[in-house]
Formats: structure tokens, C-alpha cells, sequence
């Protein structure tokens, strides 16, 4: 067997010699070889630096590299201890059932054919609730009929019939077209086309494309040129740039939804906070330096970008929030404040001990996390096994307590109890011992354990709320787990390119996860808060993730906005008669509007009296005629009759176009013409989302 060689010594050599070298190596080694080289010269010059700059440590290197994947105290101690697993010092002990967060020595049970291993892949054909179902009669065999098998017993239907399932590929975006005939007169040349089917009328892209798209970008992070590309090759191109301008002018409809989200949030009990770099190129290099020319950057020291996750827990559930600029968690989360109403008693904020994730201005019981003073007693396990694992089993005692109040779904207050019945006295002892460590030195203050229980020391009342107050979270897990899709964002996409980018993608974000939380389809709430733009711009707190299909079944699609464009309408018609002088009777009003009606014309409703009738047209000439004759019909025939409004009537229309929300404008008439791809080259519409994209402050 052969020996092991020893370890190499660690060699002092400069960046310019490595640099020099690399250089010898280019001219001698294939190009392939020397970028291998290169590559494996630059990892070793980057973890040693970040190690000599203290940016790491040793343990977070090896986690990031693979090495250790979990801080599961099972698998950092993965031999039970001699004295059975008990806490030192006479404490209780621990558990076998426990958390994620804290020890657990049973072993994961095995695969078998009754318990198949998570993860194993298989579905039920009845988990494809999409799937089209055809259905397939026998064909010789009916219900009644005498069973060819035995010949004596009769035949009946099962209610569940044998499935076969197939899965096809096509395109997440599908296009259809209907391809109407057009007929032409020889002799005025007039056009004749084919009127369209209902289902052809609307936008080029519905309701449920753009839902897909934006699901796909901010709640899978698809970019959009990979979206693109996947269209091109199943052969229903849809560019990068269309993309974008769909999700741009569809976030105009589900902003009342995005708005009404954000004032629940600001009255929750409960609040969790935490942010994350992020890219937003208008403010970083070039761009950054032309805001600065022009003084648009009230802060020009500021340089930091972040994407803040803001998880509110309401009565109603929980609403992930997300804010992306130059504001930190802080400052987003004073800003959401600004919406709550003055009484309530201070929320209650659980992050983690940085000061940028408090409020300045409004009052908050602080409360820190857990995990964050556990994660720096793991990073110590290989130096200090035994004090380590004796702090690591005293809070996986308390995450065993969680997770018993969790499965058997106790109560605050009875959550409450049970942790001051079992999860204090832990914490006391574990508290008392850190600080018998610390004081007789057995753990120098000053090593890199010692400064893990400082910190656990110094914020232990901001750790411990769960013992004192009902409801109060032990970790800011959630927001960590919804950060995560902002994170996901950021790794497919990279960065934002301006800050209307990042507030569009804030909303669609904010709304795709709070249904995710809320166990609903994104696609599906989406595509209803697109449907119903003007019943959500109405009452948007009836069109929330968790009551919108109540909604939808109660057939309530805003009869308040319904109300007020009647009444509006019934205004405009009354005004007109009055100006008009050729107005006799009264313009008739309509109580109700129906909802589902087809899209009207772009044009205020008025009665009958209100302007001219247009002349009836003059005969058209026909093909026999002479030359003369048929030329003058048809220059009569094009002639448009003169409908010039009166003064007043202008007057009134041009008031009532400014005055009339965005949301009741009426949608754009069924037209066989294709609209062009890209509408929004300078949309006026963006002034409601105005006031959100660019806060520099």
C-alpha cells in the first residue's frame, strides 16, 4: 500500500511572479491548458484573499464550496454522544423528534415500494388537472349489455375510467388566428370582411399570455431573451422587447391590487424584513454619473442597491412585499409605515440585528433572530466540539417545542405557555453558562467562538421575545424563503436596467408570491386581476388572493365602478343636450351596465338627439352605367357628411377626458387589424406608476 505524501508547505509567492509565470506558461502549454491554469491560479489568489481580508472563514469557505451542505446538528455531530445526547451541566434531555433547525438522532427511513423516498417523481393522472380529457367509448360493449366473459352477468359503468395520459410539448405562448375572408366589389371596389368570432375580439396578447409571461420572468426568473428564444424555435416568435412592453402595460391594471396589498400590510401585528443586493444599471457607472450631473441623486455617498422582502402577517395571511432601489430594509419598511393608521399599538419586527433594517421614525418591538446567532456557533464545531454541541442541543430543545406547537396547532397563547414551561428554563441555563464560559475564561471573548456568544449575550432580549409575547417567531426564516425569489431573480437575469424596470417587477413579484403563500395559481390570480381590470380598480380589496374566487363566484365584478361610469355617462349626455341646439328630449340613462357587455367605442355615450344623423349614402352606380355618371356616383358616394360638434360640446368632452380615471377608459373595439408590437413607445398611462419609480430620498 502506498505511503501518503505529506502535506506541501504553504509558499509566500508575490501576484507579480504568479502573473510573470502564467505568462511563461502561455508560450509553452496549448490555449486550453492555460486557461485551465489560469482559472485554478485565480480560485486559490480569490479564497486568499477573501481569507486575509477576514470577508471568511475557513468552515464558510467549505460550505461554499460543497464540502458541508446542511447545519443540521445531526449531521455536524453524526455520532450520538456517550451520555446519551443529554446537555452538560445537569440540563434536560434533548428530543428525538426535531426541527430542521435542531439535532435529531433518528436515521431517515428507507426507501420501500409502500414509502417510496421523497422526491421519487411519480404522479397520478389525476394530478393533471390541465390535461384535455377525450373521452373514449368502448367500442363493442355498452352498459346493459350481457359480459362476453362469464355470458350470464350484465354490464355497468364505472365512474372511473382507465387513463392513459400523453404529455406533448408546445409553446408556454400559443397563437391562434382566425383568418376572416375578405371580399372586394369590381365595381366601387368596396371591402367586404368576414366579422370575427367573439373569442377573436381584444388585445393581441390576453390576459393569460401575459400572465404566463410574467410568471415566467419575476416568479420563475426566465429572462426574457430565453423566453424569446424558446418561442422562436416552436415557431411563435415573441421578442424580448414585446415582452416587456406587455408586462408594462398590464401592470397599470393590477396596480389597485398591488396598492390595496400594501395598505393591509402597513396595519399587520407582525412584521419580517430583510434585503439583498441588486443590480439597477440606471444608477451604477455611466448612468449613474449623468443623474449626478443633472442632480437627480439626492445622496450622492449612497451608492448600495438593494431588493427588500417585506413579509406582513395579517388576519387575513401573509403578503410577501418587495421593493428594489436605493433604500435599504429600513427605510422600505418606515416608508410602508407612513400607510398605517395612527392608534394601533407598534408592530412587532422580527430581522436580524442590523440597525438599516429599523425604521427610523416609527416605533417597533424589535425582535432578532435565532438562527443568525446559532449560524456562528456552527462555524466553531471543528474547534470546540463540546461547547458547541452543547449550545447547538440547547436551542434544538426549543425547535423541538416549536415544532410540537406547530403540528398540533396550538393557539399564541397556548404556544406561549408551553414555551415558558419548557423553552425558558433551557434558555436560562444556556444563558447562565456563556456567561460562566466567558467570565472564568474556558472561552476566550476575544476568539471566534467567544464573539458568537457575545453576540447571542448582548441581544439575548431581542432573541428571547418568544418567551414573553404571544405569536412572536423564534427566526425571520419566511423572509429569508421569499428573499429567495428575489435572489433567484438575480442570478438569471442579473440585474435590472431602470428603475420603472424594478418597480414593474416589484409588482408582479409582490402579487405572484403572496398568492404563492397563499396556496393559489399566480397564472390563474393574474389573469383574473387582468380580466377584471375595472371591478379590481373599483374594490381591490374584493380581488385579494385569498378571497378572488369568491368574488368570481358571487358575480361581483364591480357594480360600484359600473354605477359611477353610468352615472357619468348620464352627465355627459344631459350636458350635451343643454349645449346642443338642436336638442328636443331628454337622453335617456340606463340603471345598470352590464359588466360583460361587449367593449364599447372609444366614444362618450350620448343620446340620439344630441348630434345630426349622418345622410343616408347616395346609390352607388352600377357597372352599366356610363363613365361620367359612374365617377360622380362614386365621389358621392365617398363624400362625408359635416358633423362638427358645437363649441360647447368640445368644451364638455375634453373636461370629461381628463376627468375620468384611467381604469373606466373603455378597451379598444374588436378590429381585424393586428396592433403593433409595441404601443408603449410613449404611453401616457405610466403616471400611476410614476410616483414609485424613481425614489431617490
Amino acid at each position: 500500500m502506498a505511503r501518503r505524501s505529506p502535506d506541501p508547505t504553504i509558499a509566500e509567492i508575490s501576484e507579480d511572479a504568479i502573473e510573470a509565470l502564467l505568462a511563461r506558461c502561455a508560450e509553452r502549454l496549448a490555449p486550453e491548458d492555460h486557461v485551465l491554469i489560469k482559472a485554478l491560479v485565480g480560485t486559490l489568489l480569490l479564497v486568499t484573499r477573501l481569507l486575509r481580508e477576514g470577508r471568511a472563514t475557513l468552515k464558510r469557505l467549505r460550505r461554499l464550496f460543497g464540502l458541508r451542505s446542511s447545519e443540521k446538528t445531526r449531521d455536524l455531530f453524526p455520532k450520538p454522544a456517550e451520555d446519551g445526547g443529554g446537555l452538560a451541566d445537569g440540563g434536560a434531555s434533548v428530543p428525538q423528534a426535531e426541527s430542521s433547525a435542531g439535532a435529531s438522532s433518528a436515521s431517515p427511513p428507507q426507501a420501500s415500494p409502500t414509502n417510496r423516498r421523497k422526491g421519487h417523481g411519480r404522479r397520478p393522472a389525476s394530478a393533471y388537472v390541465g390535461a384535455e380529457h377525450i373521452a373514449v367509448p368502448h367500442q363493442s360493449l355498452r352498459a346493459g349489455d350481457r359480459c362476453p366473459a362469464c355470458e350470464h352477468g350484465s354490464l355497468y359503468d364505472l365512474k372511473q375510467p382507465a387513463l392513459f395520459l400523453r404529455i406533448i410539448g408546445q409553446a408556454p405562448l400559443a397563437a391562434k388566428s382566425w383568418d376572416c375572408q375578405q371580399l372586394r366589389c369590381s365595381g366601387c371596389g368596396a371591402v367586404h370582411t368576414a366579422k370575427p368570432p367573439p373569442e377573436a375580439c381584444g388585445p393581441k396578447f390576453s390576459e393569460s399570455a401575459a400572465s404566463v409571461i410574467a410568471v415566467l420572468r419575476f416568479g420563475l426568473g426566465t429572462p426574457h431573451y430565453r423566453l424569446g428564444r424558446l418561442q422562436e424555435a416552436l415557431g411563435t416568435p415573441v421578442p424580448d422587447a414585446t415582452q416587456w412592453d406587455v408586462l408594462y402595460a398590464r401592470a397599470q391594471e393590477i396596480l389597485p391590487a398591488f396598492q390595496e396589498l400594501l395598505r393591509l400590510a402597513a396595519q399587520a401585528p407582525l412584521l419580517h424584513n430583510d434585503d439583498t443586493h441588486m443590480r439597477v444599471l440606471q444608477f451604477m457607472g455611466k448612468r449613474r454619473a449623468q443623474l449626478l450631473e443633472q442632480g437627480q441623486l439626492p445622496r450622492p455617498d449612497r451608492t448600495g442597491l438593494y431588493t427588500t422582502a417585506i413579509v406582513a402577517l395579517t388576519v387575513a395571511g401573509p403578503i410577501a412585499l418587495f421593493f428594489t432601489g436605493r433604500r435599504h430594509a429600513g427605510e422600505n419598511l418606515a416608508a410602508l409605515l407612513d400607510r398605517r393608521v395612527q392608534g394601533l399599538a407598534p408592530p412587532l419586527l422580527m430581522c436580524d440585528a442590523l440597525d438599516h433594517n429599523l425604521p427610523k421614525g416609527h416605533p417597533v418591538e424589535e425582535s432578532n433572530c435565532l438562527i443568525h446567532g446559532r449560524r456562528g456557533v456552527v462555524d466553531q464545531v471543528e474547534n470546540f466540539p463540546a461547547e458547541c454541541r452543547h449550545v447547538l442541543e440547547a436551542i434544538g430543545q426549543v425547535y423541538a417545542v416549536e415544532a410540537a406547537c406547530r403540528e398540533e396547532q396550538l393557539s399564541p397563547e397556548a404556544r406561549l405557555f408551553l414555551h415558558q414551561l419548557v423553552s425558558a428554563p433551557v434558555m436560562k441555563q444556556l444563558r447562565i453558562w456563556m456567561t460562566t464560559q466567558l467570565q472564568e475564561h474556558r472561552i476566550e471573548p476575544n476568539s471566534d467562538l467567544g464573539k458568537a456568544f457575545n453576540y447571542l449575550l448582548t441581544r439575548w432580549d431581542k432573541l428571547t421575545v418568544f418567551l414573553r409575547q404571544p405569536g412572536a417567531p423564534l427566526d425571520n426564516n419566511l423572509a429569508e424563503r421569499v428573499l429567495k425569489l428575489a435572489i433567484m431573480h438575480r442570478k438569471n437575469s442579473l440585474f435590472y436596467r431602470s428603475g420603472r424596470g424594478a418597480v414593474v417587477g416589484d409588482i408582479y413579484m409582490t402579487l405572484i408570491h403572496t398568492a404563492v403563500l397563499h396556496g393559489e395559481n399566480p397564472i390563474d390570480y393574474l389573469t383574473a386581476l387582468m380580466a377584471h381590470a375595472q371591478a379590481v380598480a373599483a374594490a381591490p380589496a374584493d380581488w385579494m388572493p385569498w378571497n378572488y374566487r369568491q368574488t368570481l363566484a358571487a358575480g361581483a365584478r364591480a357594480p360600484v365602478g359600473a354605477t359611477a361610469a353610468a352615472a357619468t355617462a348620464a352627465a355627459a349626455s344631459a350636458v350635451v343636450q343643454a349645449a346642443s341646439p338642436s336638442a328636443s328630449t331628454p337622453a335617456p340613462t340606463s340603471g345598470n351596465v352590464p359588466v360583460e357587455a361587449p367593449a364599447p367605442t372609444p366614444t362618450l355615450p350620448t343620446s340620439a338627439s344630441a348630434s345630426p344623423s349622418p345622410p343616408p349614402a347616395p346609390a352607388r352606380a352600377t357597372a352599366r352605367e356610363p363613365g361620367q355618371a359612374k365617377r360622380s356616383a362614386r365621389k358621392a358616394s365617398r363624400a362625408q357628411p359635416n358633423l362638427a360638434p358645437p363649441p360647447a360640446f368640445i368644451l364638455f368632452l375634453l373636461l370629461i377626458l381628463l376627468l375620468l380615471p384611467v381604469s373606466m377608459a373603455p378597451t379598444q373595439a374588436c378590429s381585424p387589424v393586428a396592433p403593433p408590437e409595441r404601443p408603449l413607445a410613449s404611453a401616457p398611462q405610466f403616471a400611476l406608476i410614476a410616483p414609485l419609480e424613481l425614489d431617490t430620498s
